[in-house]
């Protein structure tokens, strides 16, 4: 009797593999013996990563500085110099524009303890696309610092990503990722289906959490080359007479 059963069972299993088969084959999705090629490779082939500049640290003015009274004086300004190491941009639309200077920004201890100081654009620097990475040229005088990236999603929304510890010396670049939406609702929004042309994403600065007890003396800090990859795939493959909506 237990062998009529397992016998049963048997052909109860193949029979139902291949009516999944059959169905999984007649609606077009992919299956091992019968792939789609249609749908192998569909996300990368809807994305067109790009690596552009969003500012160079030339504008005298534009980056501007800020502590709490409480704990210190903080200055910031232009510098000539830059980076050895720092790789060329391939951006056609802009290797004309000057890339001399970086900026600097100096802060006096009034005494130790937990305390952070901001490093902020005048007003906030939007990027086209989906943003993948943002990366930014750092000269972080060795010390345990933590720096941190601070941005505006596409509602407005403040966000600050952690980007790394500044014990290091002489200049590095650091590069962090921003983490997608898991649902278009929650964390960090940079596309809507109702606004399809708005930035997504807007940098607002750089805020420097110093180490308690680091924080004393005179600190120096420098930044230069802010950069992005994102995707713009939308963008480049946008009609040139399509309308925008925007009235």
């Amino acid at each position: 009797m237990k062998k009529i059963f397992l016998a049963f069972l048997t052909v109860a299993l193949v029979a139902s593999a291949s009516v999944f088969a059959q169905a999984s084959n007649s609606n077009g999705s992919t299956s091992i013996t019968d792939p789609n090629a249609a749908n192998i490779g569909n996300d990368s082939a809807r994305e067109a990563l790009r690596e552009i500049s969003v500012d160079r640290f030339e504008r005298e003015g534009f980056w501007n500085v800020h502590c709490s009274s409480d704990f210190g004086v903080i200055a910031g300004r232009l510098f000539e110099g830059g980076p050895d190491a720092k790789e060329p941009l391939n951006d056609i639309k802009n290797t004309e524009l000057q890339d001399t200077h970086v900026f600097g920004a100096k802060i006096e201890f009034f005494k130790r303890g937990v305390n952070s100081f901001y490093v902020t654009a005048a007003r906030p620097l939007p990027i086209e696309g989906i943003t993948k990475t943002v990366s930014v040229w750092v000269c972080g005088r060795n010390m345990g610092h933590q720096l941190w990236l601070l941005v505006q999603d596409y509602y407005g929304h403040n966000f600050e990503i952690w980007m790394g510890s500044l014990e290091f010396s002489g200049w590095k670049k650091i590069t962090t990722a921003i983490p997608p939406s898991p649902d278009s609702e929650h964390g960090i929004i940079q596309q809507s289906v109702y606004h399809g042309n708005k930035p997504g994403l807007r940098i607002v600065g750089f805020r420097v959490d110093c180490a308690p007890m680091e924080a004393q003396g005179s600190y120096y800090i420098y930044f230069d080359d802010l950069r992005a990859v994102t995707d713009l795939y939308d963008q480049e493959n946008r009609d040139v007479d399509d309308m925008d909506d925007s009235w």
